[in-house]
């Protein structure tokens, strides 16, 4: 009956429908987006579906010549239950109809499938407290083609739609938990934050639907869209095909629901945070890995030292810098404090193993990664980097490069392509042990001796990156004196022995403080495994597109992991190029004066253990 009603109904609601009210007229069921092909194609268009999950949820794919929709609508008829359908000849859009009657021989040999659709969320976010803007303004969503392509099946490719809804920023976890809970309905967003992210240049200026206005406190939140098959068709060029017109969707007899079981694939309950101001981004893991990462960061707050770094802790810079690395495509990595001016080499051993740790989980996760170096110290660590090579610390060689600041622009130039700001190299700057530049333009080591004459201006990245937006940076340090722990300089100066004289000037993004720095180093690599384990995170990354890690996938992350044989074997490898422990100068198995029996193999361990740990 209440299909019959709908159907007397639609002329008087015509307006009300084509504005994107269809989820008003019958709130809360379930609504679906629709596309029809002939059924030579639909074997392929479903592959392509499973393959975009995001966009593409499906949710019932016809028989050929099949009107009605058992598991969604009693005596449903899709010739005519849609408010209005456009219709495409080779891919081309050539008119828009109330009723699909005409084509009845045509659509004997052709398939329908039933996509999920956001209108089936909103309800549950309004009744969470998230408003919805699109509604308060009267107006369908705004959607857009985005620069992210989906993945190919067959004659199946096209960019991505999606939809976007204006979000309060103190709403946004709530909105994604009640997204993430309605799989069928494209889950999850597949961004949050500033649209040329995704390619769009102009929120003001949707591709489909109206444009929604946004308040103040509002964030962009981007959902994938069901529209993404009317992309597929006009890129596929089918003889013919039918959609639905957008906001005129399919209603069903199944109420909505944005309840989904909490399992260990599906992640758990999601948290936002953001990684960067310019441009404006937020990022998503599962409860249960930002927990597990606390427990990484807090792990290396252990101060064997005594050093009291305790000051210097910031909360969830760990997870913050490691949520940016993940969706970073391209990492540069700084080391090298050359402590012992009396030697040669003055480097010492903190340092180095962290950034080739990190290098090696980067790598795994098919990331570019540059390490760049003194000019003094280039040919030594060519040298440390083809022996971890050759003893298996790491699985290929990493390129080493060095800086120096010859001119006003250089480091734009080794930033960004051509030294144009919005074609950056990298997507983030990392440090780890590596001297930072005082306020006096001098460098410090902690006993408050001037080695500025061994340190090239490596410093000048960061600067020059933190006004190149897309660029992030992190620095890691476990004294203050270290290249981006400007960030907590205030804390340096007032708690810090000679804090005053040795504070870094130069400020990361974050700031990750450690007992000894290359633990900092290897609790990167244990997050980025941590969190590219956890569901949530992996979905978001990839714009809910493409298949789930393999196994194989798995594995090798995990082989990537820091460990106790491997670190110690880099250690082995630093004692034969002369390199000696920070704090003593001994040229043995020892960091920081601290020997690599029992205290840094102990944290290494408890890392490692903590990180393989089930349940993310």
């Amino acid at each position: 009956m209440k299909r019959f009603l709908l159907h007397i109904n639609k002329v008087k609601t015509w307006m009300k429908y084509t504005r994107g009210f269809r989820a008003n007229m019958e709130p809360g069921y379930l609504q679906a987006n629709v596309l029809i092909l002939h059924k030579d194609l639909a074997d392929e268009f479903e592959a392509f579906c499973r393959a975009n999950h995001s966009p593409l949820p499906l949710l019932y794919r016809s028989k050929p010549g099949e009107w009605s929709c058992p598991p969604l609508a009693a005596q449903a008829d899709i010739r005519e239950d849609c408010a209005q359908y456009c219709v495409f000849e080779k891919g081309a859009l050539v008119k828009k109809v109330a009723s699909l009657a005409p084509y009845t021989s045509q659509l004997q040999d052709m398939v329908t499938f039933y996509l999920g659709c956001s209108f089936s969320f909103e309800r549950g976010l309004t009744q969470a407290g998230v408003p919805m803007r699109n509604a308060e303004q009267g107006r369908n969503v705004s959607m857009f083609r985005t620069s992210v392509q989906c993945v190919r099946v067959g004659p199946f490719h096209c960019p991505m739609v999606v939809s976007m809804r204006p979000v309060p920023r103190d709403k946004l976890d709530v909105a994604v938990q009640c997204t993430h809970r309605a799989p069928l309905a494209h889950g999850g967003p597949v961004h949050i934050g500033h649209p040329g992210l995704l390619g769009i240049s102009d929120l003001s200026q949707p591709d489909y639907g109206d444009v929604v206005e946004a308040r103040p406190e509002d964030v962009p939140m981007f959902w994938g869209c069901g529209v993404t098959a009317s992309e597929a068709v006009q890129s596929t060029k089918p003889a013919l095909a039918f959609t639905h017109s957008p906001g005129c969707m399919f209603l069903t007899d199944r109420k909505e629901t944005t309840t989904a079981p909490q399992t260990a694939e599906s992640g758990g309950c999601p948290l936002t945070f953001c990684i960067s101001q310019n441009p404006l981004h937020y990022s998503l893991a599962s409860e249960t890995a930002v927990q597990k990462v606390r427990e990484l960061e807090q792990l290396i707050q252990e101060d064997p030292g005594q050093r009291g770094i305790g000051v210097l802790f910031l909360q969830d810079e760990l997870l913050r810098a490691c949520l940016s690395l993940s969706h970073a495509s391209s990492v540069l990595i700084t080391t090298g404090f050359p402590t012992h001016y009396m030697h040669d080499p003055p480097e010492e051993t903190d340092g180095p193993p962290g950034a080739i740790a990190m290098a090696a989980m980067l790598q795994a996760l098919d990331k570019k990664v540059v390490i760049v170096s003194d000019q003094r110290a280039l040919e030594l660590n060519l040298h440390i980097m083809q022996d971890a090579v050759n003893r298996g610390v790491i699985k290929s060689a990493v390129p080493v490069v060095s800086f120096q600041n010859g001119r006003p622009d250089s480091a734009l130039h080794f930033l960004c392509h051509d030294g144009d700001p919005s074609k950056p190299k990298f997507d983030h700057l990392m440090a780890v042990e590596r001297s930072g530049r005082a306020s006096d333009g001098n460098y410090y080591n902690m006993r408050g001796v001037n080695i500025k004459h061994l340190v090239d201006p490596i410093d000048d990245l960061f600067t020059t990156a933190s006004a190149i937006p897309g660029i992030t940076t992190t620095g890691i340090g476990d004294g203050g004196n270290e290249l981006g722990m400007g960030k907590v300089k205030h804390a340096v100066r007032a708690h810090m022995p000679q804090g005053s004289l040795i504070a870094c000037d130069v400020a990361a993004d974050f700031a990750i403080t450690a007992g000894v720095s290359n633990w900092g180093g290897y609790a990167v690599a244990c997050s980025l495994y941590v969190l590219n384990q956890c569901a949530v995170h992996r979905r978001y990354v990839q714009k809910g597109l493409g298949a789930v890690p393999t196994a194989q996938q798995h594995g090798l992350w995990a082989a990537s992991l820091p460990s106790v044989a491997k670190e110690e074997e880099m250690l082995h490898i630093l004692v034969k190029y002369g390199v000696r422990s920070g704090k003593t100068a001994n040229l043995g198995l020892e960091v920081d004066g601290l020997t690599f029996h029992p205290t840094h193999s102990s944290m290494i361990q408890r890392l490692r253990d903590l990180s393989l740990e089930k349940g993310q």
